[in-house]
Parts: structure tokens; C-alpha cells; sequence
């Protein structure tokens, strides 16, 4: 008795953190390689059934089980499951629907039966119903766009006899389940994702007259957040990986949504780490230009100087190398040129957009060497501007390039609006580029237009059923179009399969892509007029453009804690506004 005795402390010792001795017996057993994973974990019930292989409850028995929650523990009761049944002629299958976008993989739970041999299953996670529904290698007729790059999204897998599996990693909503065996029941009691996400808070927010708009402020929020995994990825189907220019407008919406996040620094640093001068990053040259305009923003709206500080010796280096690509007459020769992939095959609109970024990549270097100290790096960052601005070569009437001009200064932005921008509305917008469309409109005063615009582009996607913004869309896919939470009804187009370009052809087209928040951190800026002055929010200007709205209200996240505003319009056409700001803040109107 007495040893039952010693041996109970001693494992109470271990594990209820009392005075007897405190241990943390999984960190002292694998303290050498034990590595804290920063991401959130949680199960996530499906909210609908989309299809099933029969409606006869033959093949597939009360599959509504599957929409009811699941603690996680199965039994030796039998009751109550879903049952799948497969025969030589038709396999059991079911298309579940978890309501919205998510990062992470799926959770089944296999029931007890009365065979305990592993049973084999198909499982097809998809961005939309119609990737859910797809065999690899289809798409686009002869492409293999169905694919499993980056993660693994279509697999074949053994269910254990009364046992849970977890499998998969990866971008998704709707997940499909097939039983392969024949002449086999499959009972199950839970089919659930495993979602993995930063668990933080939105301090940000943006609520306004306009619905539309405040479900557009909402899913930029939302897709940047899945993005923030371990690192800030682009997506979270393919292309989970630090792509710097993509990152701008990513971290444009974590500092207005979330404020300081340690993943923004993570993700430069390893960017700059693993690109050595006089490399570019991704290999790109833009994306280089990228590094430092984002740079110049972090430090902006967060105001950490030692962190800038880190940055001095590779920033001097690259700007230096970066003078070497700039002859006598103010034309760049940084290589390949790149701004997006729908400005891709417009060459003469790429020269004008490319000199314009580099200039604003050499203006924000400028502006932190003088922070820096290193007056002298700064006067050459200017000198280069002023000579790469005696010549501008023409648009091309690529909106792209006529944005960053205007955002360069080197076209009006009123004319830049006029001539290309504003023509067509939407039209000829992009996910990426989109944002800086949008910024040379507010730069013009087209605060109307712009809004608009954001209506309608990125408006037609959530039309289409989205929940996160895509990496690639075009308003002309809109015509005919399915949605893709349904399945595809005849004589409607299947836009998920039939379109997409370059990287993103058909299946592969990514859905959840960080790079088209844009509209999120513009509607603070410019319609709740929430603009920093000095680094780390110090002073903040706060100037709202309603255009055709009643109202306007959010908060803004600073180091000092958050802001709040609300501006309405008055029946004379006048804007009331309410200001709330720390005491740390200086607010200018």
C-alpha cells in the first residue's frame, strides 16, 4: 500500500505542477529537438451536404449525421452512423461543404463494424465544388491542372476499424469521400476539418452604409489571415511559399487588420537570408524593389527602428547594386522584367511600370537611410530618382503601369485616372495590381470610381460564391457563369476549370490568394481617411472619403492601441466625425 502510495505522487508530481516536483516531462524528453508550433488548431463540422452518389439510402444512410458535432471520442456503440456501402456497380459517395475557406486537413472518425480489416477510401479536398469533384489531370482539355503541387489535395487512404485518421494539408472547403472497397459497409461518425490558423484578434475593423463593402473589408481580412501560417504565404493551396511583392498588399492588410505580427519580420528576414547580394529575391528583380518598399511601410505603421536597424547593411548593399542597373540617361536595366501575370504580354507597358516601381523602391530606400543616418546613401537615392524621372516611357495603356506612375509622381494622377485607370471601370483590373489601381484613383480624387470598382471586381467574386479572394480574375469570366459552391448546372461554365492563365490554368488557379486584399487596408485609408504620418502612428491624419456612403466606422490597431472613428453625413452634405485615439496618438484632420 504504502508503494500504490509513492507511486501516485510521484506521477502526480509529474503532472499536476505541485510543490512535490515540477516537471515538464514532454519538454525534458525531447528538449534537444523540440520545436513550438505558433499555429492554432481546431475541428471545423460541415455545414452542408452538396451530393451524394444515391438518394435512395442505398449507398449512402443517414448522411445528415455528418452535420452534427463530434467530440472526438468514439464508442462501442454503433447507433446513429452514416453508413457507406459500395457494390460492383456504383461506389458510395458524399460531397460535404464546411461553409467557408480554410487551411488545414480532415478528420474521420471510423465507427466500430463487425469486420475489423482497414477498409480503403478515396478523399478530394477542392476550393470548389468542381475541384472537389475532379480526377487529377482535369481541367483544361490536355492540362494536368487537378493537381497535387504544394499539398496534397486527392489520395487514396486505409480506415482503421474504430479509429479516427487525420490526414491532408492544404487550401480547401469542400471535401469528397468515395468508399473503394466492394460489397463493404462503412459506418462513420465524424467527418470534420482540422483548421490551422494564428489565433488572433481582428483589432482592425470597417463597418459602413454599404454591405457589399463591408463583406469585401471582410474576406481581405480573412484571406490574409489564413496566409499567416508559420510564414506569410501567397496561398494556401499552391504557392505556399514568401514571394515578396505579393507580400505588399498583404502586409499593407496585417497592419490594418492585426497590427504587429512577428510573421511580417519572419518572412522578410528569411527572404533577405536566403537571397545574397547580388541575387534577386524569387529570383525576380521586382521583387528586390518589393523588399524595400515594404520595409519603408513596416517601419511606418509600427516604428521599430532597431528592426530597421537589421535591415541597414543588406538595404545599402542592394541599393548600391541597384545604381549599377541605372545608366547616364535614367533607364533601368534590372533584367527580367515582371509586374503581374495579366500585364505580362504588354512589353512596352511593363518598361513604364518597372522604371516607375524602381523609382518608388529607390524613394523609400532613400527615406530610411536618412532615418538610418547614412545621409550620403540617401542624397544618391535621390539623385537617381530625379535623373530616372527626366524620361517616362509611355503606358501602353496597361492600368499597371499607369498606376505606379502615378503613384511615382511621374504622371498626374488625374490623368493617369482619365486616360487608362478609370476606363472601362473594372475592367482589365487585377487581384494583385488591383490595389494600386485603387490607390493612383484616390490619388486622383476618384474616391466614387474606386469605390465602385471595388464593388464590382472584387464584388464578383463573392457574386461567384467565393469566401476568400482568388489570385487571378477577369469580370468577363462573370458571363454564364456557375458558382463554385454548387454543382456546375448545364449550359453554365464552370469558371474554376475553364480559366485561368500562366501558373493558375484551370484547377490549379488558387482561390485563396493574399495578394487580392487589397480592397481591405484601401477602405481605411481612404473612405475611414486613416492615413500614418509618423512612424509608429505617432501623428495620424484622419481625412474620410465617403463618396456615396452614410456612414463609415472602424478602429485602426496602433502600438499604442487602437483608434476608433465614425463619420456621417449630415443632411447638408457635411461629415461628422467621432475620433477616439490613445492619449500617445496625435490625431491631424
Amino acid at each position: 500500500m504504502k508503494k500504490n502510495l509513492f507511486v501516485y505522487l510521484f506521477f502526480l508530481s509529474l503532472f499536476s505542477g505541485n510543490t512535490y516536483a515540477q516537471k515538464n516531462v514532454l519538454h525534458d524528453n525531447f528538449k534537444d529537438n523540440l520545436e513550438k508550433d505558433d499555429i492554432t488548431r481546431s475541428y471545423v463540422t460541415p455545414v452542408k451536404i452538396i451530393w451524394l452518389s444515391d438518394n435512395e439510402n442505398r449507398q449512402v444512410k443517414n448522411p445528415k449525421v455528418l452535420l452534427t458535432k463530434f467530440d472526438g471520442q468514439l464508442s462501442t456503440s454503433g447507433a446513429g452512423m452514416c453508413v457507406l456501402k459500395s457494390d460492383n456497380e456504383k461506389e458510395a459517395s458524399v460531397l460535404l461543404d464546411f461553409g467557408k475557406e480554410l487551411y488545414g486537413g480532415v478528420q474521420i472518425a471510423a465507427a466500430i463494424r463487425g469486420e475489423k480489416k482497414p477498409i480503403k477510401i478515396r478523399v478530394r479536398m477542392g476550393e470548389s465544388v468542381s475541384e472537389a469533384m475532379s480526377n487529377y489531370g482535369e481541367g483544361v482539355p490536355g492540362m494536368n491542372s487537378a493537381t497535387n503541387d504544394h499539398s496534397l489535395r486527392d489520395f487514396t487512404l486505409e480506415l482503421p476499424w474504430l479509429g479516427t485518421v487525420e490526414i491532408g494539408n492544404s487550401g480547401f472547403r469542400f471535401v469528397r469521400i468515395d468508399l473503394l472497397d466492394k460489397d463493404i459497409e462503412l459506418p462513420i461518425r465524424s467527418v470534420r476539418a482540422i483548421a490551422r490558423y494564428r489565433d488572433i484578434p481582428y483589432i482592425g475593423s470597417f463597418h459602413s452604409s454599404d454591405d457589399r463593402l463591408n463583406k469585401i473589408w471582410e474576406t481581405g481580412a480573412y484571406t490574409v489571415h489564413l496566409n499567416m501560417q508559420e510564414y506569410l504565404w501567397d496561398g494556401i493551396k499552391r504557392d505556399r511559399l514568401v514571394w515578396l511583392g505579393d507580400l505588399h498588399p498583404e502586409v499593407m492588410t496585417v497592419n490594418t487588420v492585426f497590427g504587429y505580427n512577428e510573421v511580417i519580420p519572419k518572412s522578410l528576414d528569411f527572404a533577405r537570408d536566403i537571397t545574397p547580394l547580388p541575387n534577386y529575391m524569387n529570383g525576380m528583380p521586382t521583387y528586390s524593389l518589393w523588399w524595400i518598399i515594404i520595409h519603408r511601410d513596416w517601419y511606418k505603421y509600427q516604428g521599430n527602428l532597431e528592426y530597421l536597424k537589421q535591415q541597414q547593411e543588406y538595404l545599402s548593399g542592394l541599393l548600391r547594386y541597384l545604381f549599377t542597373k541605372i545608366d547616364e540617361d535614367g533607364n533601368e536595366h534590372i533584367g527580367s522584367r515582371f509586374l503581374d501575370w495579366p500585364a505580362s504580354p504588354n512589353e512596352q507597358g511593363l518598361i513604364s511600370g518597372v522604371k516607375a516601381l524602381m523609382v518608388l523602391a529607390l524613394e523609400a530606400g532613400g527615406e530610411m537611410c536618412h532615418i538610418l543616418g547614412d545621409n550620403e546613401l540617401s542624397a544618391e537615392c535621390a539623385s537617381k530618382v530625379e535623373l530616372m524621372k527626366k524620361t517616362v516611357p509611355a503606358h501602353n495603356g496597361l492600368k499597371q503601369a499607369a498606376a505606379l506612375l502615378a503613384m511615382a509622381n511621374m504622371m498626374p494622377a488625374k490623368q493617369a485616372n482619365d486616360e487608362v485607370i478609370a476606363v472601362g471601370g473594372a475592367k482589365n483590373f487585377s487581384t494583385f495590381y488591383g490595389y494600386y489601381m485603387l490607390q493612383a484613383q484616390a490619388l486622383a480624387g476618384d474616391y466614387e470610381g474606386a469605390i465602385e470598382n471595388i464593388k464590382t471586381y472584387w464584388g464578383g467574386m463573392l457574386d461567384l460564391g467565393a469566401t476568400t479572394f482568388w489570385e487571378d480574375f477577369n469580370l468577363d469570366w462573370m458571363e454564364n457563369a456557375a458558382r463554385i459552391d454548387e454543382l456546375v448546372p448545364e449550359g453554365k461554365v464552370d469558371v474554376h476549370a475553364k480559366y485561368g492563365d500562366y501558373c493558375y490554368v484551370g484547377l490549379r488557379h488558387s482561390f485563396c490568394h493574399g495578394w487580392a486584399s487589397g480592397p481591405t487596408s484601401w477602405l481605411t485609408q481612404h473612405v475611414l481617411g486613416v492615413n500614418v504620418l509618423e512612424p509608429g502612428c505617432k501623428t495620424v491624419q484622419i481625412r474620410p472619403n465617403l463618396g456615396n456612403l452614410e456612414f463609415a466606422e472602424g478602429t485602426f490597431p496602433t502600438p499604442f492601441g487602437e483608434i476608433y472613428v465614425k463619420h456621417s453625413k449630415q443632411a447638408n452634405g457635411k461629415i461628422q466625425s467621432v475620433i477616439k485615439a490613445p492619449k500617445e496618438v496625435k490625431i491631424k484632420r
